[in-house]
């Protein structure tokens, strides 16, 4: 193996990004080229297997592709780690994506057949720079990333901002080139507690942890103010979706799990980059997992058991599928069969004996399911009407409405979810809903969420067999307040009976959605209401796949916040990144019935589809 170091690339406007080259000798070779924020030659928690549960480093992961026969490209993103420049999240990945396809298609040692491949930012780099056509790429592996629409999910959601950016910003302003270089920045940034600023809305020039790293600063206050969806939201890296028709048509492999911040972009990109005429193939698969954690079988708190990592289900490892998927698609090697024989894998999740193993985690079991598309065509959407006497069902209960108070210096806890970047501050994956000792806005450890005032709580009855979701989830509420602004959060939940024996049972958190009110007619312009008036509200949530078994319930939580998730409405209508002002206890109601007939939809997929 030839190693070539820090080679230093020149992108249009001069600036220079430090390039890792790993050739397995003379010669010309396919290159797969990752381009990453995380240090080229760092570790990333990710890249590990079940057989070898210590993650290997870049550079160890790169020598595997040598020895198969690949050229592997190793770039710092610019402002990161050996390269030159100023980093700002998101800004350049596309044109810098551009200038590395075209210098890579001018190397001798490229014999014009190139892949890509990374995990999260990784990701999105593929994304931003195919979003401008990626000229000369020939197959795509985005995992974990990949922005559908970041102001969509990613950066905003529903018009809340997802403070997962503050925390990522605060780690990685500290691991920065300027922080290195600098040991007044460095003390500055240390001195600062993220946990004592989660509660802070906004973060603003000057007045945040990271103001010793302004340009961290900068774009986590643009971030934050800009709420509505204009042009910036709609440029290359940010937004895929709008680019679609401008990417090649190549084979793509779409890696994500259920509990991942991308858990939406990456099936909507897959389903858009597999319509309107393409001819390359495109696979998708989802995990039950946390961020890139495909090699273990539990997310939080609970565990899948056996069949829930990629490893030894799909293919040996994670490298392996990757390998045996370019060597099939890209290098189109007759004796390589495709490793993912069916356009879309999926865990479905559930079917376990509930309790706890003996590490301790909920045994909710699970077993992979294949499809044709996304979403699986044989889903149908089954509507469930909420009742004023709190009751899931399929008929439509009497006219009436609940109310609940939310309190922005109060808000609901964030236990688990679909979240990444968050560390110990918001922690991922499932977990029974109830508060913890430590975590923020958990005054009563112990206590359910479900016995929380300020939450709404809607159960089937006990279910008299199993049913079955698989797909994107839909709620459809009417809320007035007496606020002119508030949020509305739906939470799905799989509720586990107590024991004969009195053991409590388990509420298994699945997924989630929000919007902010002043967005319920649009995200390009914001418009208050008026107290008291009733307003409609459509709510995505984010996507998953279950088996709801006999004897559980189906269950829909309703609330106004999910902190420190996402930043609380303070309810006084003030424009994101501005002062709010006073905060307001909002009271909160959702009709129902008659002529409001608040529901949520599922896609239910029959058992012998």
């Amino acid at each position: 193996m030839v190693v070539l170091r820090d080679v230093m690339v020149m992108m249009r406007d001069g600036i220079r990004l430090a390039t890792d080259i790993y050739l397995p000798g003379d010669g010309a070779w396919p290159v797969l080229l990752e381009r990453t924020p995380y240090n080229k030659c760092g570790t990333n928690h990710a890249d590990r297997s079940a057989a070898q549960p210590v993650p290997r480093s870049k550079p160890e992961v790169a020598a595997d592709f040598v020895n198969a026969g690949y050229a592997y490209v190793l770039q710092d993103c610019r402002g990161r780690f050996a390269s030159e420049g100023e980093f700002t999240k998101y800004v350049y990945e596309a044109e810098d994506g551009i200038d590395m396809l075209e210098w890579l298609r001018l190397q001798p040692w490229c014999d014009g057949r190139i892949g890509t491949l990374g995990l999260s930012y990784g990701a999105h780099t593929q994304a931003a720079m195919a979003s401008l056509g990626a000229p000369g790429l020939g197959a795509m592996i985005m995992d974990s990333g990949g922005f559908a629409s970041a102001y969509h999910s990613g950066i905003r959601q529903g018009g809340a901002y997802e403070l997962k950016q503050l925390t990522w910003a605060v780690k990685h302003a500290a691991l920065s080139p300027r922080t290195a270089a600098d040991p007044i920045r460095k003390a500055a940034l240390a001195a600062q507690d993220v946990r004592n600023w989660m509660h802070i809305n906004p973060w603003r020039t000057g007045h945040s942890p990271i103001s010793a790293a302004p340009e961290y600063e900068d774009y986590i206050v643009q971030q934050w103010a800009d709420e509505c969806f204009n042009s910036g939201w709609q440029r290359p890296g940010l937004y895929a979706r709008g680019h679609y028709r401008a990417f090649p048509d190549v084979p793509m492999l779409h890696v994500c799990s259920w509990y991942d911040p991308y858990a939406m972009s990456t099936p909507q990109n897959f389903q858009g980059l597999t319509a309107g005429g393409r001819r390359a193939p495109g696979r998708l698969v989802m995990g039950p997992w946390t961020h890139g954690q495909r090699s273990v079988t539990y997310a939080g708190e609970v565990d899948f058991g056996p069949s829930a990592t990629l490893d030894g289900n799909l293919a040996l490892d994670y490298t392996a599928l990757r390998r045996t998927f370019l060597d099939h698609h890209l290098l189109l090697k007759r004796d390589v069969p495709d490793p993912l024989p069916h356009p879309v894998s999926l865990f479905i999740m559930g079917g376990g004996p509930g309790g706890r193993n003996e590490r301790g985690r909920w045994r909710h079991g699970g077993c992979w399911r294949f499809f044709s598309a996304w979403p699986p065509p044989e889903a149908r959407a089954t509507t469930f009407h909420l009742s004023p006497d709190g009751s899931l069902s399929a008929g439509m209960g009497e006219q009436g409405c609940l109310s609940w108070d939310h309190d922005p210096a109060h808000p609901v806890p964030s236990i688990g979810g679909a979240v990444a970047s968050g560390g110990a501050i918001i922690p991922a994956g499932a977990y029974d809903q109830r508060e913890r000792e430590g975590w923020l806005a958990c005054p009563q450890p112990g206590r359910a969420l479900a016995d929380r005032p300020d939450i709404l709580v809607f159960r089937t009855a006990r279910l008299d067999q199993d049913v079955t979701v698989v797909g994107p989830i839909m709620v459809r509420l009417y809320l007035s307040s007496t606020a002119v602004d508030t949020d509305l959060v739906v939470k799905l939940v799989d509720e586990y009976p107590a024991g004969a024996d009195g053991t409590p049972g388990f509420a298994m958190n699945l997924c989630h959605g929000i919007i902010r009110a002043r967005f319920r007619d649009g995200f390009e312009q914001p418009r208050l209401m008026l107290p008291g008036q009733v307003y409609g509200f459509d709510i995505e949530m984010f996507p998953t796949a279950n088996r709801f078994q006999a004897g559980h319930r189906i269950r829909l939580d309703v609330a106004s916040s999910h902190f420190p998730h996402f930043d609380v409405n303070a309810g006084t209508g003030a424009p994101a990144g501005q002062d709010p002002g006073d905060p307001v206890i909002a009271r909160n109601t959702v009709h129902l019935g008659p002529p409001y007939p608040s529901h949520l939809i599922l896609p239910i997929v029959p058992d012998d589809a």
